[in-house]
């Protein structure tokens, strides 16, 4: 018998919670990223900008940015996020991506008077990359933004600044960015030392507070930010798209952090955080820092993480599901995932069944379970027995099945010579970063007329 409608449904529930962990398996988590926005998910329908797209909201050093561009901008963050927003949400969010938006030109003004290099063609290597990732054709991308009534040069706009701006602070950073060995095995040996303390891998959001007058802006800012991301908004996603930090362009990603490298505001609320929570913002010199914990090691001889072998398979719908009304061939495809799950046994038999019509990778590399957010998605895994599948996952899109091959308890790794150089290399482009920014803010004629 095929599925009903009705049956369909609380499976879509479980998937739509699940959604943001399943990215962590299949793809990157932003479309800085490589992952394309999802015009469908964002708003019911596209929605015209609102008032005179036309009337210029703020004059930059003599640019100007307009509501066209801030309204885009705000819906281009919802497009991406994959959420339904509200004309109420929106227009709330709109002060601070006009406040990010000047940011932007602020920036762009400094990489073309220090004559840095963005050409179109960087731009369109970028969407070209985006869409590879996502198995789009080219153009497609441009095409789905003009579907959502977004304007293509918001996205186009966003990319160039970003280049541009990492080219710029790599130049100014000159010997700088090359870290000497001498500082590399210094870190290792600090980390090395540490080893007994407890150390936890973190993602961070942060908005700064160049202005005292603006601070009860901001601060209602960052709390509807924090609320969407209690209500499944991907952290990563949020993080590409708001944060001021140098991580932005990883999602957000912090890596592995002692409380020792913290701001003593945030190290005293980390200790006590689970895997998958977010903060309430976090007041730090310059602004806010919303921190998420993705996992914590616990120091001594209970130390080590959990690392997991997956296969997954998935199987796309033909068409947009709708979960009331599912066609006969969303059925099938359901029915199809249904007997898998429950006939096929072993990762190498899973696997042959799930190359069939997929464009996504059976495995999905190395995963450490503590890693693994939404706290559901951790649970789903951490529950399933070696060589049988997990129940079909059911979205939009289609539907996935996951089975775990292997589960192994891994000591803690020190840190490599690699990582220590990154390490070292990202705190002196955050903190060059955080210094440049500030600087053209001070210099800067804003004339604010929002």
């Amino acid at each position: 018998m095929l599925p009903s409608a009705s049956s369909l449904t609380p499976s879509i529930r479980l998937a739509a919670a699940l959604s943001a962990g399943l990215s962590l398996l299949v793809a990157a988590p932003a479309w800085a990223q490589g992952r394309a926005p999802r015009p469908h998910a964002a708003t019911e329908a596209p929605q015209p900008p609102r008032g005179n797209v036309n009337r210029i909201l703020a004059v930059v050093n003599g640019d100007v940015v307009t509501q066209s561009e801030v309204s885009s901008r705000t819906r281009l963050f919802a497009l991406n996020a994959g959420f339904a927003a509200s004309g109420e949400m929106l227009a709330r969010m709109e002060p601070q991506v006009l406040r990010l938006l000047v940011d932007e030109k602020l920036r762009m003004q400094e990489v073309q008077r220090r004559q840095i290099p963005v050409s179109d063609n960087d731009v369109a290597d970028a969407l070209r990359d985006i869409e590879q990732r996502n198995g789009l054709p080219r153009g497609a991308l441009t095409a789905q933004l003009r579907q959502a009534g977004i304007q293509p040069r918001s996205l186009y706009d966003q990319i160039r600044v970003q280049i541009g701006w990492g080219r710029l602070v790599r130049v100014l950073l000159g010997s700088q960015f090359e870290v000497p060995d001498s500082e590399v095995q210094e870190l290792i040996a600090s980390q090395r030392a540490r080893q007994d303390q407890a150390a936890y891998l973190l993602g961070e959001i942060f908005i700064p507070v160049d202005n005292p007058a603006q601070e009860g802006e901001v601060t209602t800012f960052v709390n509807d930010v924090v609320t969407q991301l209690r209500r499944g908004l991907p952290f990563p996603v949020a993080a590409t798209q708001f944060s001021q930090s140098s991580t932005a362009v990883q999602g957000g990603d912090m890596g592995w952090q002692g409380l020792d490298r913290l701001d003593p505001a945030v190290a005293a609320i980390v200790p006590r955080m689970p895997p998958g929570a977010i903060t309430n913002p976090i007041r730090v010199p310059g602004g806010f820092q919303i921190i998420a914990m993705r996992q914590r090691r616990e120091g001594g001889p209970n130390g080590g993480v959990t690392q997991l072998t997956l296969r997954q398979a998935n199987f796309p719908f033909p068409g947009r599901l709708d979960p009331q009304n599912p066609t006969e061939a969303q059925r099938g495809v359901v029915e199809r995932a249904m007997r898998i799950s429950q006939s096929v046994r072993g990762c190498e038999a899973f696997e042959q069944q799930g190359r069939a019509g997929s464009d996504r990778p059976a495995d999905p590399g190395p995963v450490v379970l503590e890693a693994v957010n939404p706290p559901q998605l951790r649970s789903l895994l951490a529950g399933l027995t070696p060589g049988r599948s997990s129940q079909p996952l059911i979205s939009p899109e289609g539907v996935t099945l996951i089975m775990v091959c292997s589960r192994e308890r891994q000591a803690p790794q020190g840190m490599s010579a690699d990582a220590a150089r990154e390490q070292l290399r990202r705190d002196r482009i955050e903190t060059l970063s955080r210094q440049l920014q500030r600087e053209l803010r001070r210099r800067a004629v804003i004339d604010n007329r929002a």
